[in-house]
């Protein structure tokens, strides 16, 4: 029998099936209980279904085909403008409008939006992480409405799976898991720990296909270049402030 802790699979394409209102509530349930910070739960999750709401989303996500084909997208986000109401009509000092508050809050929706995968593929649906979402956090901003003290920092698109790709490979357990204390890695580390990955026939695909000279290059100058990480990097800054998490 599947499980979802280890058989998880990146879903890009779904059928046109509605997803169950009680798998969705499985989903939140799952969310609701995870793991948080002082147990403040500082997320919200917006649910799409919306076609014109998914549209306005697409181009946050680079257009990807999955966010308007999907029959769900969940955007999961940090939210300190609950809590501050809350102090606000209790009295209370409010004080989460910080960097260090996002960040904390920002593992706690993690953790949720990893509940609700969970959840879903327990269920025989399909999901898929955007990473796109704090590259253009403005975009979903407007597109949700998301007030001051909301921001969104996990994507999922959720459906019935219109395909069952194989297994995404990943590094071995000796590159993840350091015994006691951080063992830095030596260049023949580095070559052992990376070479199935760089083994990969896909891989060596995208290697040939961009002209480059091995993976990493792939990775570090055509995936994800510096000129992008610097341009997203201020647009996430500015998106932050006009939140009010850079005061």
């Amino acid at each position: 029998m599947s499980n979802p802790l280890f058989d998880h699979k990146t879903i890009r394409a779904y059928t046109s099936e509605p997803i169950a209102q009680t798998s969705v509530d499985r989903m939140l349930q799952a969310a609701i209980r995870g793991s948080n910070t002082g147990n403040m739960q500082l997320y919200s999750i917006v649910l799409t279904t919306d076609p014109e709401v998914k549209k306005a989303l697409a181009p946050a996500h680079f257009n990807q085909p999955m966010v308007t084909a999907a029959p769900l997208v969940a955007t999961v986000c940090v939210d300190v403008n609950r809590m501050t109401k809350w102090c606000e009509q209790s009295n209370a000092d409010k004080a989460f409008f910080n960097f260090e508050t996002f960040i904390t809050a920002t593992l706690d929706a993690t953790i949720a939006a990893q509940n609700m995968t969970l959840a879903a593929e327990q269920d025989g649906l399909g999901i898929c992480y955007l990473g796109t979402t704090t590259y253009n956090p403005d975009i979903i901003i407007d597109a949700l409405s998301l007030p001051r003290g909301v921001f969104p920092v996990v994507t999922l698109t959720i459906g019935h799976p219109a395909a069952n790709p194989g297994l995404t490979e990943r590094l071995p357990q000796e590159a993840i898991a350091h015994a006691e204390k951080y063992h830095d890695y030596s260049a023949d580390d580095i070559t052992r720990l990376h070479a199935e990955k760089e083994a990969n026939p896909e891989n060596q695909e995208f290697v040939k296909e961009n002209s480059k000279q091995n993976l990493a290059q792939v990775f570090a100058e055509v995936r994800y270049p510096r000129q992008n990480s610097e341009i997203f990097s201020a647009k996430l800054i500015d998106a932050l402030r006009k939140q009010g998490f850079m005061n």
